[in-house]
Formats: structure tokens, sequence, C-alpha cells
């Protein structure tokens, strides 16, 4: 394999002589700027043999790195050895991003090459900015990648369906409507929509395309010519043409959308995203584009009540699961018998499947044992499959999409006999993750300011970790959604009532294990006050935190309380659903702890 990536990266190469390009930036990224890749778009794998779900590959004429935020390093690391391909740690000061280290690198006169369809609005203008100043042109039509990739798979083609209302609570066609209620606010006529969770959101409609993300590879323009979904028809059945064309939904195929972009009036100002919408698209539309944010994002973002009783509904089925899946994997270990991490997997995925509207895991399961949890993305191969044994924690992060909902959850658990460090570590995560669970916060408060909350214990201890403490998720959509998010650099946009997000601090301890600690929450009133109105979380997720590993020396009396408390509502809520040895291991896991 090592032997295949360094023959990849030298047919690139070549193509880039052939061209006159001295550096290429390959993005883990497709058209519609989507964070999971259909297998068709996943050229960065492709040419590096790194899996990882974020990471730029960069190849110049005598070497190649790939840049890797911090939940990525162990495992870029691992995955490049021996490839001639080195790792940027992104996000380290000593850093540098790609764009100032290429200014940098590369004499004036040089070429950099990218294919433009790749990279959104806002990073294209920055790139050729960047690098006009440093006399560095940017080409934005290189893509050799077809005459290299010769058995590269096809776009995806997989059945489009339906999404009833009876599980979205609102029709496409209000949907349309309030979208271009914002579309107007923003001074445009129409919007061109690439982001494919917003579309499958607007439209009511999902697939299959994406591994674990129940979305239709499309394009959709909402404007005074009407509403066009660009789409491989052979997606379409009669049924789903019926219900477009029901509401005034027309079709066209999915490689249309430059040729239609450039025939709309020279009057007609379309909205296109600066961070979902391709900076290729530019150009075509020339004066019609109006750049902005996404007109889709906030409204999606924030469910309705038929939603969140779908997701609440869900949440019950995927805690049966989880119990039964926990107490599967004790009752292996107890037994003496062989268990991986790739085993945890399939114990999950087979207990989910047997809950009612399960259509796919949200996201690959994340099985880490002992040093494997302290990659912070890990997926285990059957190269890197380890066997569990009882000395160590297991972390298992894991998901599902039902019809009505989406979930994501993580738990770390003791597979023997935890040690005082171990549980002290868990226990500073914990009080993180309470202490966001329990915030009070003004309306307008966004993300960033409530992060230092989940974080103030480890910082106390000179502790930390480098991801996101929360992001937003989908109602049977993609797992992770924004604009909101819970994190140290701030996206602006405000926890708002009916926004659901995730509520995962951790640590890890490289080479020994990882803590993460994760449930969903909804953000919902709290109440007013002569200083204005105030909000807080209500956690969805059910399913008992391992109380093994709670140091209760460490924790004030309102944190224990909360562990009770939170694991009683788990026991009220699932104990009429489990048979009789799941209600007997479940009232044992979630047992008051005290000092």
């Amino acid at each position: 394999m090592k032997e295949d990536i360094q023959a990849r990266i030298g047919q690139l190469r070549d193509a880039m002589r052939a061209d006159g390009v001295d550096a290429v930036i390959i993005p883990q990224t497709d058209p519609h700027q989507g964070e999971y890749l259909a297998d068709h778009w996943q050229v960065r794998r492709w040419l590096s043999g790194f899996t990882g779900s974020a990471g730029d590959l960069v190849v110049l004429a005598d070497e190649a790195f790939i840049w890797a935020d911090s939940r990525y390093w162990l495992q870029a690391a691992q995955q490049l050895d021996g490839t001639g391909i080195s790792v940027m740690e992104d996000g380290k000061p000593e850093t540098p991003a790609i764009v100032d280290y290429l200014c940098a690198k590369l004499p004036s006169g040089s070429t950099v090459g990218i294919d433009g369809m790749l990279f959104n609005v806002s990073a294209t203008r920055d790139m050729q900015q960047a690098f006009e100043a440093k006399g560095i042109s940017l080409k934005v039509d290189f893509n050799p990648i077809d005459t290299l990739w010769l058995d590269r798979p096809a776009i995806p083609a997989n059945d489009v369906f339906v999404h009833p209302v009876e599980f979205s609570g609102e029709d496409a066609v209000s949907k349309i409507g309030r979208v271009m209620d914002e579309v107007a606010k923003r001074g445009a006529d129409a919007i061109f929509i690439s982001d494919l969770a917003e579309i499958a959101w607007t439209l009511n409609i999902r697939s299959s395309d994406v591994e674990c993300n129940p979305v239709a590879t499309s394009f959709l323009y909402l404007g005074p010519q009407g509403a066009t979904l660009f789409i491989d028809q052979r997606k379409i059945n009669a049924d789903v043409e019926a219900y477009l064309s029901a509401r005034n939904i027309s079709t066209r195929p999915y490689g249309d959308i430059l040729s239609f972009l450039s025939g709309l009036p020279e009057n007609e100002h379309v909205l296109i995203s600066s961070g979902q919408s391709a900076g290729a698209l530019l150009p075509v539309l020339g004066a019609r584009a109006i750049v902005g944010t996404s007109a889709v994002a906030m409204l999606k973002a924030v469910k309705n009540e038929t939603q969140l009783k779908g997701v609440r509904d869900a949440m019950l089925r995927d805690g049966v699961a989880m119990v039964r899946s926990l107490m599967e994997i004790e009752a292996t270990m107890a037994a003496g018998e062989h268990l991986t991490e790739i085993g945890v997997g399939d114990i999950l995925l087979r207990n989910r499947r047997q809950g009612e509207r399960f259509f796919d895991l949200s996201f690959e399961t994340i099985a880490g044992f002992g040093p494997h949890g302290a990659i912070v993305h890990y997926s285990a191969t059957p190269e890197s499959d380890a066997t569990l044994t009882p000395d160590n924690l297991l972390l298992i992060d894991s998901g599902a999409n039902y019809i009505d909902g989406t979930t994501d959850i993580t738990r770390t658990i003791t597979l023997g006999n935890p040690t005082n460090a171990q549980r002290h570590d868990f226990t500073l995560v914990m009080k993180g993750h309470i202490a966001l669970a329990t915030a009070i916060f003004p309306v307008g408060t966004r993300g960033a300011q409530l992060d230092v909350l989940a974080r103030i214990n480890l910082w106390k201890e000179g502790l930390s970790y480098l991801h996101g403490t929360g992001h937003g998720v989908g109602h049977f959509l993609n797992v992770h959604e924004g604009p909101q998010s819970i994190r140290l650099n701030d996206t602006l946009a405000p926890m708002t009532p009916g926004m659901i997000t995730s509520n995962e601090p951790g640590l890890y301890r490289e080479g020994e294990y990882g803590i993460r600690c994760e449930n969903l929450v909804l953000t919902t009133d709290a109440f007013t006050t002569d200083f204005g109105h105030f909000l807080k979380f209500e956690t969805l997720t059910l399913c008992p935190f391992d109380i093994r590993l709670f140091d209760t020396d460490i924790m004030t009396d309102e944190e224990i309380r909360w562990v009770n408390d939170y694991h009683a509502m788990v026991c009220e809520r699932l104990l009429p659903l489990l048979d009789a040895p799941a209600q007997e291991w479940l009232i044992e896991k979630t047992r008051p702890i005290s000092k």
C-alpha cells in the first residue's frame, strides 16, 4: 500500500509538471463543501492513504504534507509513515497555514493548482489575494484526477425517497417559502444551494448517497425561474417525481448547474453561501452573485415540535440499544471470550438495527481501547483491531439515524479495575460535562462563550483537549450540522431554543487511554427576570455513565446530585422498555453515588 501511495503521488507530480503547476492543494471535500464524502470524492484519501474525515493534502515537486487537526495527529502519523508524506499538526502555534507555507516556500512566478469546485467562495478569494500579493498564480481548473484514478467510483445514484411530514413536521412548500423570505432579507431574488443536508431538509427528501448521511447528491435553485433540483434522473422514481411536481419543483441533470447559472437573467441576484458554495460559481454568476451566509442553516437547526418528539422517541430506542450493547460487552469480557474493537461496533449495530425506524448509523462507530482511545477520531481496521482486555478503558462514540431522529453518544467504560489516575481524569471530564449541562445563560449567548465551562477544571490542572466541545446535530440528517457549535473559536451563531447540540468534553493521554463523555442537549427556555430572558439545556440522551469511574472526593454535592438525578431519569424512561435481566443490569449501573 505504501508503494501504491508513492506511485500515485509520483503520477500527480507528472501531471503538475505537464500543466506548469508547482504545488497542488487537495482538500477533503466535494463540490458541496461536505464533511462526509461519497467514495467518488475521496480523492485525498486515495492519493495519500490517510482516512481522517478532515485534513488537506499539499503536494510540491519535492515534498508533500497532510495538514491535520488535533483529532488526527496520531492517526495521520501512523497512516502516512513510509509514504513520503509528512504531517503538519494544524492548530499548533508553530504550524503555518497552508497558504502561508506556500507563500513562503514558492518563488514569485510559481503556480498553485486547485479544483475550483472543491474550495468555497471565501477560501478561494483568500487564496487568490494572498498568492497575488506574492506574485503567485492560482490555477482554479487543475483537476487531473480522472486521468490518474482509473477505477474511480461513480457519482452516487441511489434512490431518493420522501421524508414525510409525519416526521419532518413541515411541508416543503412551507419551507421553501421561509427560505425565500430569508433570501429577500439579504437583498437577493434567488438562492443556489449546494449543501446536501440543506437541500434534503428544504425539500423533505432523503437518500443514501453518503455513508451514514441520508442525503442525495444534488444542487437546488429557488427563484423567479421556479424551483429546480439538479440531480441524476435515475435517482427519481415515479412517486418522488409526482411529489416534486405537486410542489412545482422541476429536475435537471446534475451536471447542468454551470450552464443554468450562466443563463440566468443579468438582473437576477442569486444568493450563494460564502462557506458552502464553490468558488468556481463566482465567475459564472458574475455580477448576479450575492455572497453571504446560509439562508437555510438557522431554519434547519431550530427543530419543530414534531421533530423534537421524534428525537425523544429515538433516544428511547437508542438508549435500549446502548444498554443491551454495554451488557453484552460486559458479559463477553466476564466470560473470558475474545472481543475486539470491531466486534464492539458489530454489537452496537446489531442492537440498533432491532430498533423501530432504524435507517443507518449516523457515523462510523469509534471503539478505541486503551491507547487507541487517545486517537480522537480513531477508526479500527483489520490491521489495528485491538483485542479488549480487563486492564484499560474503552471509549465508544456511536450513533444512529432513525427516520424520526439522529443520535450521537460517547461513553467511556472501564473493563476492569480503574486506576486512581483514570478515575481522576474521568471525573474532571464529567465535571465539565455537568457544568455545561446545567448552564443557564441569557438569550444571545454563543457556544464560544459557554465552552470554558467544560474546560475550566481541566485547565486548572494544566490539562486540555483540542477538539470542540459541541456540534449541532441534524434531524434524520447529518450528525454534524451548524450553524451553532460549542468551541473555543466563535461561529457567531447564538444558542437558540430548538437547537440540538452535543456536550462532549474529553481528555486524551497519548499511548495510555482516552476519555470522552457525550450527551445531546436541547436548548430550551429557562426563565425571565428584570435582566432579560434566560435559556438552559435539556439533556436528551438516555444511557448511564460508568459509576465505577467517578472519584466523588473531587466532586461537589451538586455534581453528585446531577449524576444521580440523570441516572434516575434514565431508569424511569428505559426500565419499562427492557426485559428483566436488562432491568436488573440498569438498576445496578445507576445506583446512587456518594462521597
